[in-house]
């Protein structure tokens, strides 16, 4: 590597988050609207420019705070994009994430420095975004539909433990089509992510329902 090569200069890393949450039975992504140019009043996914001085784990938390007001969100990586003209101010190297939310339980903040509004928006009615980032959220939810197959990404909706039936719901949301309740029993018990608790639920006219957490 030769350092002073110009073929390596102005060239920069964005790091940015698909932020999603579950909204009465229907996946909706976070979007946020730009302030400033390129893509003055676009609507973007939450991110921007990583710092020289920044880990990149750092730079996405910042990134997030200070667009939407949030901490401490578990988040996944999910994949880099590299074109060379993703950006018209310079090359910048994309590393994409996401995470997911339960939108009822937090406040999001509509005007920071750099953005002027943020919105929930249903997966499906998502507009034209900044730079390639319908693009990213095409891909972040590929991604989000294999973690929640995997991990406990999901546990945030459920911090008092669930029912089969309920965790259902939210895979339906996300995945976009309905399960077999059989079925969908058998593979979450097969996956050892969960576990059943000492504790049952009582719906009316129907059996006692018994309460599972995540693992820890």
């Amino acid at each position: 590597m030769e350092v002073n090569n110009p073929r390596y200069l102005h060239q920069g890393i964005h790091v940015i988050t698909s932020i999603f949450t579950v909204d009465k039975g229907v996946l909706k992504v976070l979007l946020v609207k730009r302030k400033n140019n390129p893509y003055k009043d676009f609507w973007a996914l939450t991110g921007g420019a990583l710092y020289n001085d920044e880990d990149l784990e750092d730079g996405r938390n910042r990134e997030i705070y200070e667009k939407t007001g949030l901490k401490k969100i578990e988040v996944k990586f999910s994949k880099v994009f590299g074109k060379k003209d993703r950006s018209p101010v310079m090359r910048m190297i994309a590393i994409s994430y996401i995470g997911i939310i339960d939108a009822s339980k937090v406040e999001i903040a509509k005007d920071t420095l750099k953005t002027s509004n943020a919105e929930w928006f249903e997966i499906t009615s998502i507009p034209k975004l900044a730079y390639d980032h319908n693009e990213i959220i095409e891909e972040a939810i590929k991604t989000l539909k294999e973690e929640i197959l995997k991990t406990d990404l999901l546990k945030v909706f459920f911090p008092n433990g669930f029912t089969l039936p309920e965790l259902q719901k939210v895979y339906e949301s996300i995945l976009g089509k309905k399960l077999d309740r059989r079925n969908f029993r058998k593979k979450m018990l097969s996956l050892d992510m969960i576990i059943p608790t000492e504790e049952e639920e009582k719906f009316v006219g129907k059996k006692k329902a018994k309460i599972y957490k995540f693992k820890v």
